[in-house]
């Protein structure tokens, strides 16, 4: 096991080796295999040369991911960020694989995740905690000074390196004060706001990581800017709509981390000087506009510890060297000094915060459950698309456009045929809602809005469905105001009585007695029906029946009354003609016989 020291396979397949420094990470008397860093690989030949006389080919290398995982601890992926249709997938079997061991399936267990923007160094902190954690029985945990930085892959550069979600492979058991033994996972996340990440993207991780976490580490750059809050406040939101409903605050402790502090002279590095200042950040003041005193409403309700911690810039050759290696003659004293403050505070024995969800204490077992929950929630479409603030106020601005043409339109149909109206001739009410259509639809097009011509298109569109609905509802109401409209029901089911009385008397004075009771039965059928029209419309009462009696009648007037009688008039008025015409020809003959006499 010695000898495989400083070798690991990394999660990209690679193969890592911490040739510089032969001593291991020691967790009581056993050798920890250490992860090699994404800086050490662009280190040159040094690395190549030992790795070659050290390892063997990555390609004779043991492909068993279980030789991998129970040997050699290293990053895995839990949550993978599919790029190509901005989905995330939840490795059930390497999450299980790592909870679910006998040893601790049962252990309580604390969660410390880092969150934040990309290529600010959340992975390079991570990294000092599993320091940290191999090593917290020795007072020198923090490592030698020329000892390269192991654990979770990190590199300088302006590109991103983690995706989705990782945690350690090796859950840590550690013995509290008060004699409970806890398990101790460490999470690292995928930063926020990078070129390939959508807002969704960047909503779901820190949402996931956040509810599932006990101590929720955000990481940020130089200062606490009021972007930051926001963010935090939309992110917090969308994690708090898929939790199920609580009435209590649904996430534990989060700590906001100021990376690169550069103004000590006004608040001193590490806690109580981030106490304060983070007192004086998320001070909610009278004078306040309302929506900065709700941003802060929120965190403090969300939360039910906030803390801070300032920490300096860790110096010039950790930023500008690329081949800086995590070393610690590498790193300025000031931030060394603070990290043995920063780590033990959030994992020593007594202060480690168990996670609980609903006021329940949490279990490794449990964990797995609640994280197969969370991301079905995030890969359904329950859940709102969080929206850049462009995408947010655009829409809000044509919305905004939408209603207040709707307003235009049916504010003028009113003036037409409102609810004091008289009844209006269905062709002169079409052309004034062609009219004041067109009058909506100017002014939807003459406000200012944002998101570009094809963005507003989408809502004209929207605006013009509208209106033609409201329209529908106009020419409902117009139509119940005409006295024949309204009298239809009664006069079909009429009708239908007196033909089928009709009828019924022919058929049963011909014999064709089967005829007449089925007519008889139609007959009936229609005066109840009637009578129970009447009742609906005077009373209120059962009008899902008075409106099937209408659809009903209506159904009838249409298919067979309407056509009868236009038939009926077609044949009335040809025959009207033809007697005209018979007439006029008559008069004419009669006149010209007349003459001829003459």
């Amino acid at each position: 096991m010695r000898k495989e020291v400083g070798k690991r396979r990394s999660t990209n397949g690679d193969v890592s080796s911490s040739s510089q420094d032969p001593q291991p990470s020691k967790v009581g008397h056993s050798s920890v295999p250490q992860p090699r860093s994404g800086a050490q690989r662009a280190s040159g030949k040094l690395y190549e040369e030992e790795e070659d006389d050290a390892l063997p080919d990555s390609d004779a290398l043991p492909d068993s991911d279980d030789e991998v995982e129970l040997d050699k601890p290293r990053p895995i992926q839990i949550v993978l960020a599919h790029e190509d249709d901005h989905n995330f997938e939840l490795d059930e079997a390497a999450l299980e694989k790592i909870l679910l061991q006998e040893h601790i399936k049962d252990l309580n267990i604390v969660v410390v995740s880092v969150a934040g923007a990309f290529r600010k160094g959340k992975s390079f902190l991570l990294d000092f905690m599993l320091r940290y954690m191999y090593n917290r029985t020795s007072p020198c945990w923090i490592g030698g000074n020329t000892e390269p930085l192991t654990g979770f892959t990190w590199r300088g550069g302006c590109e991103r390196e983690t995706t989705g979600i990782q945690i350690w492979s090796e859950v840590f058991v550690i013995d509290k004060p008060n004699g409970t033994k806890v398990a101790v996972l460490l999470m690292d996340t995928q930063g926020a706001f990078d070129s390939q990440s959508t807002i969704k993207d960047c909503a779901t991780v820190f949402a996931l990581s956040t509810m599932t976490s006990s101590v929720q580490v955000y990481n940020l750059s130089q200062n606490i800017q009021e972007d930051d809050l926001q963010h935090l406040q939309l992110f917090t939101e969308y994690g708090r709509l898929a939790m199920e409903e609580i009435y209590q605050k649904p996430f534990q402790t989060l700590m906001f981390l100021i990376r690169d502090w550069s103004y000590p002279y006004e608040h001193a590095y590490g806690l109580e000087g981030g106490r304060k200042f983070l007192e004086k950040r998320l001070q909610v003041k009278q004078n306040q506009h309302e929506e900065l005193q709700n941003v802060r409403k929120h965190i403090h309700s969300c939360f039910s510890n906030l803390g801070c911690f300032l920490l300096p810039h860790p110096g010039l050759k950790v930023a500008t060297n690329p081949n800086f290696d995590g070393r610690l003659n590498d790193i300025d004293e000031d931030f060394k000094n603070e990290l043995r403050n920063l780590v033990p505070l959030l994992l020593a024995p007594e202060n480690l915060v168990e996670k609980e969800i609903s006021g329940s204490k949490v279990t490794c077992r449990d964990l797995v459950e609640y994280f197969k929950a969370y991301i079905k929630i995030y890969q359904g479409e329950e859940l709102p698309h969080p929206k850049s603030m462009l995408q947010a106020t655009a829409e809000a601005n044509n919305l905004a456009a939408v209603a207040g043409a709707k307003d235009l339109y049916s504010k003028g149909m009113e003036q037409v045929c409102g609810g004091d109206k008289p009844y209006i001739a269905p062709s002169d009410l079409e052309r004034k809602h062609q009219d004041f259509r067109e009058s909506a639809i100017r002014q939807f097009r003459s406000v200012k809005k944002m998101g570009g011509e094809e963005f507003c298109r989408r809502y004209q569109e929207q605006l013009e469905v509208e209106i033609d609905e409201i329209y529908a509802n106009f020419v409902k109401h117009n139509d119940g105001k005409n006295i024949f409209y309204a009298a239809r029901t009664p006069a079909t089911l009429f009708a239908v009585m007196f033909a089928m009385y009709i009828i019924s008397g022919l058929t049963g004075f011909l014999g064709m007695n089967s005829i007449a009771a089925l007519c008889n039965l139609v007959l009936g059928m229609a005066l109840i029906s009637f009578c129970t029209w009447a009742y609906v419309k005077y009373s209120g009462e059962f009008r899902e029946v008075g409106t099937a009696i209408d659809q009903i009648a209506e159904a009838i007037w249409e298919q067979v009354l309407k056509p009868m009688s236009d038939n009926l008039m077609e044949d009335h008025m040809r025959q009207s003609v033809k007697n005209s015409i018979k007439a006029g020809l008559t008069e004419q003959v009669s006149h010209h016989a007349r003459l001829k006499t003459d």
